[in-house]
């Protein structure tokens, strides 16, 4: 994973020096300190799920083509983003008992998304499946193993994962109690590019 991140930093800076553009610049349009852009460039920190996909439109670079450059093979190849990691919003002042919470978030125009709700029940099987589409997986309840590749990562209840829906990959949930995620799905509008 230490490689994955690392190399997320680095293409960060790539593009940013291929256009040209200032730590300063991609800061301000990602809405984030420059002191934060360079340690996340020099990978001494790891940007949670919606401070990435700010810089990657600050460094005016489409989704699904930031990830594609970034080295796969013998590579983790996926992000997880921890309950611990989100943000509380506020929002209305005067609402009593409403939280909001910044978990996955951005306008990207040059993809088309669809979102489900996916309930997985305990001992369901199914193989590895593949998908033309960038997904975003947050757990709402319960809990899952998620199968990429060769890899697993445990997910609970408030933790998401970001992915490549073409990597072979597959939920699976060993607890005594069903699993219900929000499913985002990221299609690229130009199907040839993806």
């Amino acid at each position: 994973m230490e490689d994955y991140i690392v190399g997320i930093g680095k293409r960060i800076r790539e593009i940013r020096k291929e256009k040209g553009l200032t730590i300063s610049t991609v800061a301000k349009n990602a809405e984030v300190s420059n002191g934060l852009i360079s340690r996340i460039e020099n990978g001494r920190t790891i940007p949670s799920l919606p401070v990435l996909l700010n810089i990657i439109s600050a460094i005016e670079t489409e989704v699904a083509s930031f990830f594609n450059s970034l080295p796969q093979q013998g590579k983790t190849a996926f992000i997880v983003s921890r309950k611990a990691e989100y943000s509380v919003i506020q929002k209305e002042v005067d609402a009593k008992g409403f939280q909001y919470k910044s978990i996955f978030g951005k306008s990207l125009s040059s993809i088309a998304f669809e979102a489900v709700l996916l309930e997985i029940q305990p001992g369901s099987e199914r193989g590895k499946v593949e998908t033309d589409a960038y997904e975003f997986k947050y757990i709402l309840s319960g809990s899952c193993i998620y199968n990429i590749r060769d890899e697993e990562v445990t997910l609970n209840e408030g933790d998401s994962i970001f992915f490549d829906g073409r990597i072979p990959h597959v939920p699976i949930n060993r607890a005594d109690v069903p699993t219900c995620m929000l499913v985002i799905y990221f299609f690229l509008k130009d199907a040839d590019n993806l």
